[in-house]
C-alpha cells in the first residue's frame, strides 16, 4: 500500500522569548507512517504533542528536526524544508486540514465558503456550488442559511460547515483536528459516513479525536504519542 505520509525523527521545542529564551521540548524522534486509504490517530493525553505533530504536518509549526515527507503524485516533498510558497501550494492540492473552528473571511456565504477549496483545485464554479450544498444538506446545515454568512451562524454550524470546507476537495492527505467536537450524535454519524468514503478514495488520513465513539469507527491504527515525548535527564 502507498505511503502518503512518513515522519522520520521529527522533533520540537518551543523556546519562550519572555522567559529569558528558555527552551520546552515537546517531542522527538517522531517516527510513523500513514498509508492511503488509512485513518491513523494521535493518541496521548492533553499536552504530548499530537496538536503540535499535526501543525508541523500542515506547516503552521516549524520542524526543527527530522523529515515530513509527503508523496505528491510521483515526487516526494520534505515539509520540513519547504519554503512557503511550496507549503500554500501542498495546502491546495495535496493536504486538507479540518478543525471545530472555522476561520474565513467575514460577509461569504456559507455556499461559497465550502466550494472555495474545490474551486481553487480548478473545479467549475457551479458544479463546485452544487456539492457544496450537497455536503451542507448531509451535515444539516438549514438551506436558509447557505447563503448567509458563517459568522453569524451557532458554534456547531460553524464547525458543520468547516467539515463540509474540508471534505469537498480532493486531497491525498486530510488532517482531522477534533473534527467532531460539539457534534451531536447524528452528525457524527455523518461524519464517520464521510471518512469511510475518503478511506475507499485512497485518501490518507492522520486525526485528533478526543471522541472515544467516533475514534473507534475510524481509527484504523492508534499512535501513542507519549512514545514521542522527552523524558527528563
Amino acid at each position: 500500500m502507498t505511503v502518503r505520509l512518513y515522519l522520520n525523527g521529527v522533533a520540537k521545542t518551543f523556546t519562550m522569548h519572555l522567559q529569558n529564551g528558555i527552551r520546552i521540548p515537546v517531542v522527538s524522534n517522531v517516527d510513523f507512517s500513514v498509508a492511503a486509504g488509512e485513518c491513523a490517530v494521535l493518541g496521548g493525553p492533553s499536552g504530548a504533542g499530537k496538536s503540535s505533530i499535526l501543525k508541523m504536518v500542515y506547516g503552521n509549526y516549524r520542524c526543527e528536526e527530522g523529515q515530513i515527507l509527503v508523496t505528491v503524485g510521483d515526487r516526494i516533498i520534505n515539509i520540513a524544508g519547504a519554503e512557503p510558497r511550496r507549503i500554500l501550494s501542498l495546502r491546495r492540492d495535496t493536504i486538507g486540514y479540518v478543525s471545530q473552528f472555522l476561520r474565513v473571511i467575514p460577509r461569504v456565504s456559507a455556499v461559497d465558503v465550502v466550494a472555495e477549496p474545490l474551486i481553487a483545485q480548478g473545479a467549475d464554479a457551479a458544479q463546485a456550488a452544487g456539492k457544496a450544498k450537497d455536503l451542507l444538506a448531509r451535515l444539516n446545515v438549514p438551506e436558509r442559511l447557505w447563503s448567509l454568512p458563517p459568522a453569524t451562524f451557532s458554534g456547531g454550524e460553524q464547525q458543520r460547515v468547516n467539515i463540509a470546507r474540508g471534505f469537498i476537495a480532493d486531497y491525498a492527505l486530510l488532517l482531522l483536528d477534533e473534527p467532531t467536537a460539539s457534534l451531536d450524535a447524528a452528525n457524527r454519524a455523518v461524519v464517520v459516513s464521510l471518512v469511510d468514503e475518503k478511506k475507499k478514495q485512497g485518501v490518507a488520513m492522520l486525526g485528533i479525536l478526543h471522541d472515544l465513539d467516533v475514534r473507534e469507527r475510524i481509527a484504523d491504527r492508534i499512535i501513542d504519542v507519549t512514545d514521542f515525548q522527552v523524558t527528563a535527564a
